[in-house]
């Protein structure tokens, strides 16, 4: 998949423009917080743009891997039921607050998906400390 399909595919599932920027793929409004790909000779980077920084989660030296890669996160996110204690939007609601709602919607995904990148287990080396004698 290169970043064109991965367009096209974002848009067949329904995932909001809005929460992704990738580059030659059209879109209008950018939410603050949203996801990113991007390459530079050949180094693809995927990650997001949050509160005004730009993290980059990883790198990828094939185009496709990096497409998949934030496709699945994409997919993962728009796909995850609301939880049963939220009512759902009120149809009567107007663009402006709809945006800040969806907006509000990515930080708290990016936030969950932040802290299991930091609890998942670090490699441990192979090396077995000395117990002595």
């Amino acid at each position: 998949m290169d970043r064109f399909g991965l367009c096209r595919a974002l848009v067949a599932a329904g995932v909001p423009a809005a929460s992704y920027e990738i580059a030659d793929c059209p879109g209008g409004h950018r939410a603050a917080d949203r996801y990113f790909l991007e390459g530079h000779d050949g180094d693809w980077a995927v990650g997001v743009h949050e509160r005004g920084t730009h993290e980059v989660f990883e790198r990828f030296a094939d185009e496709d891997e990096a497409c998949r890669w934030i496709y699945d996160r994409l997919i993962a996110e728009s796909s995850a039921p609301a939880p049963a204690s939220e009512a759902p939007a009120d149809p009567g609601c107007d663009s402006e607050t709809l945006q800040r709602q969806a907006d509000e919607e990515l930080e708290q995904a990016l936030a969950e998906l932040r802290r299991r990148a930091r609890e998942e287990p670090q490699e441990e080396p192979d090396e077995q400390p000395d117990e002595g004698p």
